[in-house]
């Protein structure tokens, strides 16, 4: 695996990528008062209630009234704002920090955050229906990350990235090779282990998402895989 670090790409057309920031800390936030203010079965029941459950959402179970925190369909979208451990939060955010910025400078505060509810949908609705039975709820921003992976490929496909090569060998590596080869291991482990306690399908459905709104969301004068961008 390949952590990415630094990219060093510099913004374009913002000062600051408001939204990416405010993603984070909302993230960072929920994980807190779950953890900080709530005993393992009020955590447990906020993943159950907020999670999507594909065997809740498709009707073929329910959830015990006490744990029913919100409909099923809104569930699509609130289980990308919870993570089930500390790893699972820094590991998401540190790839919405690193490509985030990027991404959002290319597309807009508005469209970018558009684009990240869209994403984190797609990946929501490929989990649930490649696992319609699952009594498991999917919680975290895998998906909609992905999706921000997606487009900053499609962007920055030349972009020379810092990071650490299975998680701890300094490498400076193009973009396309490290995120190529991180797309393909979603892959592998989603046909070899689809019923597994990672979301691989929400990964590749927000990827998938990713690729197919983003020539639609970025700014007229940014340009898709042909141009250099140095970093």
């Amino acid at each position: 695996m390949f952590i990415p670090l630094h990219d060093g790409v510099p913004l374009r057309f913002m000062r600051a990528p408001y939204v990416s920031y405010a993603l984070i800390a909302t993230c960072v936030a929920v994980y807190l008062l779950m953890t900080l203010w709530q005993s393992t079965e009020e955590q447990i029941a906020v993943a159950a209630g907020f999670g999507l459950i594909p065997s809740v959402f498709f009707g073929a179970a329910q959830l015990p009234a006490d744990l029913v925190q919100a409909p099923p369909w809104l569930t699509l979208f609130s289980n990308v704002l919870l993570h089930v451990g500390l790893a699972h939060l820094f590991g998401n955010m540190l790839f919405l920090w690193v490509f985030g910025d990027n991404v959002e400078d290319a597309m807009g505060h508005l469209r970018f955050l558009l684009f990240f509810v869209l994403c984190g949908l797609g990946g929501s609705l490929a989990h649930a229906l490649m696992n319609p039975t699952s009594d498991q709820p999917l919680v975290g921003a895998s998906g909609a990350i992905s999706g921000v992976i997606a487009a900053y490929l499609m962007l920055y496909p030349r972009v020379r990235i810092w990071g650490l090569a299975f998680n701890w060998i300094p490498l400076r590596i193009t973009a396309l090779y490290a995120i190529a080869a991180w797309i393909l291991f979603q892959l592998v482990q989603g046909l070899v282990d689809p019923d597994g306690h990672v979301g691989w399908w929400a990964h590749l459905g927000g990827l998938g998402t990713g690729a197919a709104l983003t020539p639609l969301f970025i700014h007229r004068r940014m340009t898709l895989f042909g141009r250099a961008a140095r970093g």
